[in-house]
């Protein structure tokens, strides 16, 4: 990937934020999905105050993690049909129930019961983000500024996990385990609360296309291949929280379960800003591929088993290349998405990561006490998402597509063939 340092005229992220409803809305939905990066970290910290196992809180994540993979495109194709009020506003609620009623029970002792909260919790996971993605049309007629939120939206996503791993482990030292599950209900609510109540949000109305099909976006053979690669990343994500916990209790340093992650956050964060202000080489396909040969690359200096030290460092170069590998595969959906089936096809991206982090994490529980196995996790599923990539290479190819910087022209939908 080669760049070139010439000014551009694209607009920056302060003209986006100074628009109407735009700052409201990121705002309001970071904090709505902060509970997206805290719930793993505070299940695994719940359990493990209540005497059980790792296995059994690596588990447990794994199954919210399914669960909210699976919720998220249903809830997708329902915001599509009905809009995003009623549904959005009906799932928060009843996830932040499940997630305040968890601590009431012994997971240990009453395993099953504490299953299905997290199952439930999991599949009525609010689709704020692809919600999200949806407005930005409504909010921002001009393509350009559509790309610019896109690029900032996802960029910010970094915060979620640069904030909530070490907020769970800070109100866990301080208040204890329980304290940190309520909270993390309580800003979901918060969070949707301020999307849903701003005029985009109230007033977005789906367009409703006949005959989209019972597999609306799957049936684009391109993008299945995309959503089976990006499982891979999730891999990656949720074979590293899981590691981060067995590094703090092999130091006996509690904060690195909060502090790794959030190394990767903020590396993510970082390579946002310079994948969103310079000028790189190549069409989005082209971006999408070597963005994912440079995130499988970045897990390698993990696998020489380093000290907390280095391990937090090593864990940022990863994300480095992370935001870069996201913002493409969405630019990717965005372009070959069916008419009528947008919400639904960001909730599917969204879902394989998710799905790839709830077997990374089951895995990465599995083996967290074998530490060479267990830091090798993250790269090999890196790895995959790259080799499914580079074999879906020109499934996923956009026709007639362009050299930008970061931010694409989107190929209508209509010119492309599963």
């Amino acid at each position: 990937m080669t760049t070139n340092n010439r000014p551009t005229t694209s607009p920056g992220s302060r003209p986006v934020l100074a628009h109407q409803h735009v700052a409201r809305l990121l705002l309001g939905t970071l904090v709505g999905r902060l509970p997206n990066g805290m719930v793993p970290v505070a299940i695994l910290l719940l359990v493990a105050a209540q005497g059980g196992s790792l296995s059994l809180g690596g588990s447990l994540c794994a199954l919210y993690g399914l669960a909210s993979a699976v919720g998220q495109p249903f809830l997708g194709r329902m915001v599509d049909r009905r809009g995003q009020t009623l549904v959005t506003s009906t799932a928060v609620v009843l996830t932040s129930a499940c997630l305040v009623l968890l601590p009431v029970i012994d997971a240990a002792a009453q395993p099953g019961v504490a299953a299905g909260l997290v199952a439930f919790a999991g599949l009525s996971n609010p689709p704020l983000e692809a919600g999200l993605r949806a407005l930005w049309p409504q909010v921002l007629p001009d393509p350009e500024r559509q790309r610019a939120a896109l690029a900032l939206d996802t960029g910010a996503q970094g915060l979620i996990y640069v904030a909530g791993p070490p907020l769970v482990a800070a109100l866990v030292a301080a208040t204890g385990p329980n304290t940190a599950m309520t909270v993390t209900a309580v800003l979901g609510l918060i969070g949707a609360a301020v999307v849903l109540t701003s005029s985009p949000s109230r007033t977005w109305t789906p367009a409703s296309v006949p005959g989209s099909g019972a597999f609306g976006p799957l049936r684009h053979r391109g993008l299945l291949l995309l959503f089976v690669a990006l499982t891979g990343a999730g891999f990656a994500l949720g074979a590293m929280n899981v590691w981060a916990v067995a590094m703090a209790d092999r130091y006996e340093v509690g904060l690195l379960s909060g502090l790794i992650p959030a190394a990767l956050s903020t590396g993510s964060l970082v390579g946002g800003l310079l994948y969103s202000r310079r000028t790189w080489s190549g069409s989005v396909t082209t971006q999408l591929t070597v963005a994912a040969a440079a995130f499988a690359a970045g897990w390698l200096p993990l696998m020489t088993v380093p000290g907390p030290i280095a391990a937090t460092a090593f864990t940022a170069l990863p994300g480095l290349f992370l935001t870069a590998l996201i913002t493409s595969a969405f630019l990717t959906v965005d372009a070959l998405a069916p008419a009528g089936t947008t919400t639904e096809a960001y909730a599917w991206l969204i879902a394989s990561v998710g799905t790839g982090q709830a077997a990374g994490t089951a895995l990465a529980g599995a083996l967290a006490t074998q530490p060479f196995t267990c830091s090798a996790l993250p790269a090999a599923g890196a790895a995959t998402c790259l080799a499914v990539l580079v074999g879906a290479r020109r499934r996923i190819a956009l026709p007639g597509a362009v050299r930008r910087r970061g931010r694409h022209r989107r190929v209508p939908a209509h010119a492309t063939r599963p």
